[in-house]
């Protein structure tokens, strides 16, 4: 019987379970008024701080001002961030709610349940005495999935037009899911692995050349193509369904 999903997802990147994210899940996920609300926040924010325009808006919104209390209860790091302008501050801020939002891994298909342990390292036990067991984003036990992820960053045109380029007659890749990143300037694909070629990165190289994107700079004047993306268990961050170019439902649950 084939399994309903090839991937599994997190819904916090920093303790959330590696699970299943069968189509049911995902829909849910890039649905979300919730997520729509923090990808909407942040290029919002962004735009506003890189354009020079007032900020009056975000510095009344209640969420900020709870996270600068918070960072600036912090021992240390607290000083530093009361030395912030607004709109460092702010920004900041919008990293947070991106680093927050649920997020896949589709190069995995699943994850080894390995022990919980506290702070001092120690393992934590249930009710019965027994080890609690969870599924953690290591890649000691990451079970592949033969999806690779290809990131494309702070791209100076509309991510739609790198899009595009794999609509060509003859494009060599299998796409099974494109969409624009959460900041706005970014294209994500989630390819087939081609085992031939070697491994995810030597697939990156490749698929960055099919795509006329090797070498090439972004807004920030480094290399748009996300070399970190090279992890089999780096994590994708949830869009929302507006953001979503094309979906292999087929091949992907």
């Amino acid at each position: 019987m084939k399994k309903n999903w090839r991937f599994v997802y997190q819904d916090n990147q920093y303790f959330g379970e590696c699970l299943p994210c069968t189509l049911t899940v995902f829909n849910t996920i890039i649905d979300s008024a919730q997520v729509a609300w923090k990808i909407a926040t942040r290029q919002e924010v962004d735009k506003a701080v890189a354009e020079g325009l007032p900020l009056d808006k975000w510095t009344l919104n209640s969420d900020f001002q709870k996270f600068c209390l918070k960072r600036e209860a912090q021992p240390r790091a607290g000083v530093m961030f009361r030395q912030l302008t607004i709109a460092e501050k702010l920004l900041q801020w919008t990293q947070s709610l991106k680093e927050s939002l649920p997020c896949f891994i589709f190069a995995g298909s699943a994850f080894d349940r390995v022990p919980v342990t506290d702070k001092m390292g120690n393992p934590v036990l249930d009710a019965n005495g027994q080890p609690k067991m969870r599924r953690r984003r290591l890649l000691k036990g990451i079970h592949l999935s033969g999806l690779f992820m290809f990131d494309a960053d702070h791209l100076t045109i509309d991510p739609y037009e790198v899009y595009q380029r794999t609509l060509v007659p003859g494009f060599p890749w299998e796409v099974r899911l494109a969409h624009k990143t959460s900041s706005g300037q970014g294209l994500r694909l989630v390819c087939e692995i081609k085992i031939e070629l070697g491994n995810i990165a030597d697939n990156q190289i490749c698929l960055a050349r099919d795509l006329q994107l090797m070498g090439v700079l972004g807004r920030t004047g480094k290399p748009v193509v996300d070399d970190s993306c090279i992890d089999a268990s780096r994590i994708s961050y949830a869009c929302r369904r507006e953001d979503i170019y094309f979906i292999d439902e087929e091949n992907l649950f």
